[in-house]
């Protein structure tokens, strides 16, 4: 197994596990996902890849398959009136394909992620997941994470 940077290779492979994402945010909230879509369209993955200031990271297995994705941005408040100066690595998307869940693929991902979030001399490691998601939510939790902030919301239709 090793993880590594993504590389324009990995494009289809990220694209479908991309897939199983959007699919569980989709069913869990069609009001806010369309099915059948996804976070990044391929022109837009395709500059992500090539992003240096915000890496994405691959899982790949023994036999060289890509089983998943981290997909980081690099965050900096300087000079905000109210803000003390921040750097923050903010985990955009992570992903383990559906058929390698439960075999620590997503604690390796995080945790290269964290290592390289400290490499990076950032304050903190910070991501959003959905309540629906409850899978997730309880992954992040066994990491160690720890909700700093909850968008709350009033559905009216």
């Amino acid at each position: 197994m090793t993880i590594r940077r993504a590389q324009a290779q990995d494009q289809k492979r990220i694209g479908e596990l991309l897939d199983q994402v959007h699919d569980i945010h989709a069913r869990a909230r069609p009001d806010i996902f369309k099915i059948g879509r996804r976070k990044y369209p391929d022109a837009e993955l395709e500059k992500r890849l090539a992003d240096a200031q915000n890496p994405v990271f691959v899982y790949e297995d023994e036999n060289g398959a890509v089983q998943g994705y981290a997909f980081c941005e690099l965050q900096e408040t300087q000079g905000h009136p109210s803000l003390a100066g921040r750097r923050v690595l903010y985990l955009d998307d992570l992903c383990v394909n559906a058929a390698c869940r439960g075999q620590h693929i997503g604690k390796r991902l995080y945790e290269y992620v964290l290592e390289y979030a400290r490499r990076e001399q950032c304050d903190s490691l910070t991501l959003n997941v959905w309540q629906a998601n409850e899978s997730a939510s309880g992954f992040y939790r066994k990491l160690g994470l720890a909700p700093l902030k909850t968008l709350m919301e009033q559905r009216l239709s």
